[in-house]
């Protein structure tokens, strides 16, 4: 088959050992993204099967529609809104759901809740420059970091990825509450942590705040302007799950009012994200590249079921497929 790879922005899936499951195809793995539709279309044209890196690439209707020599789009992880499903099984497309691993996001999660409370990148940085112990050459950013033991851990959302975090929040000594469905409170209850009494109670009370969540209608949008204005001016609030979870421009506006005081991120609207955006020029920000599952454990796991799904399907014995009409013509009709 030939194949493409898309978006592997480190050149990194080549040097994988699950890479050569790949052997003996034709593969391509573009390491920069374009956007275009038109531009995407001559790219992909020539393709029988894409693999897709989570959901750096949007597959529209329109995109679909120009790439009439595909058969397979084989997914690193679940499927999400970036894919128009019932667009690819008209199109005969058939699309393939991989597995993933909540390890990686939860420790990237925890490293970020630690990095910021600290302190750590802004004393590291102003290190190199000469300054020792300083936090930041305004006055009023140069405040001394905190612990987290004995403070509260508010997690939005206690799937996998909440539950190692409630974990390492326990070990650490905090507090943790949970807010979410009434699946999530019974849950998080079960496990002997507090479930938040009402949604501004969970705002308004905890130190840390922490998504994860899934992104779909009904969760975008969820974090309002009202949501982050009833946190605590020394509260940090961190998002390594999807930027659309939070009102379009509700946390810009609150760190610049001061509700709350920080934030740590690794999701953003559009990405990769531009040198120049707004998010970037707030000094309470700490943000990193959407890495939370980028290292390389995650992506032989992820990878090694992709590339398995491609394989299975070249050898004319399709697994995981998400839309299984697409290989019964008949059911189409």
């Amino acid at each position: 088959m030939k194949i493409a790879i898309l978006d592997d922005y480190q050149d990194a899936i080549r040097g994988l050992e699950c890479f050569r499951l790949l052997d003996g195809h034709d593969v391509k793995v573009f390491n920069n993204s374009t956007r275009g539709l038109g531009q995407l279309a001559i790219r992909l044209a020539p393709f029988d099967a894409l693999v897709l890196i989570r959901e750096r690439t949007a597959f529209s209707r329109a995109l679909l529609a120009k790439l009439p020599n595909l058969k397979l789009l084989s997914q690193t992880g679940k499927v999400a809104g970036h894919i128009d499903v019932a667009a690819a099984t008209e199109q005969g497309v058939a699309i393939a759901e991989g597995v993933g691993s909540p390890v990686a996001p939860a420790e990237l999660t925890w490293t970020l809740i630690m990095a910021a409370s600290r302190k750590i990148v802004p004393y590291a940085n102003n290190l190199k420059d000469g300054l020792w112990q300083t936090a930041s050459i305004n006055p009023e950013l140069n405040g001394l970091g905190r612990v987290l033991k004995g403070r509260t851990l508010g997690i939005w959302g206690y799937g996998k990825i909440g539950h190692m975090l409630a974990g390492y929040a326990k070990a650490f000594g905090m507090q943790v509450m949970v807010w979410g469905s009434e699946k999530s409170r019974t849950a998080a209850a079960a496990d002997g942590l507090s479930a938040a009494p009402t949604r501004e109670a969970f705002f308004e009370q905890a130190d840390v705040v922490s998504l994860h969540l899934r992104l779909n209608d009904a969760t975008r949008g969820i974090v309002t302007a009202d949501d982050l204005a009833r946190m605590k001016p020394d509260a940090l609030f961190v998002n390594t799950s999807r930027a659309e979870l939070v009102e379009e421009g509700a946390l810009e506006a609150a760190l610049r009012k001061g509700r709350p005081g920080q934030a740590a991120l690794d999701v953003f609207t559009s990405e990769p994200l531009a040198a120049d955006a707004d998010i970037l020029k707030i000094p309470t920000v700490l943000a990193t590249p959407h890495v939370g599952y980028v290292e390389r454990d995650s992506y032989e796991v992820y990878f090694r079921a992709a590339f398995e799904n491609v394989v299975n399907f070249a050898n004319g014995n399709p697994t995981n497929i998400l839309n299984p009409d697409v290989l019964n013509p008949e059911a189409l009709s």
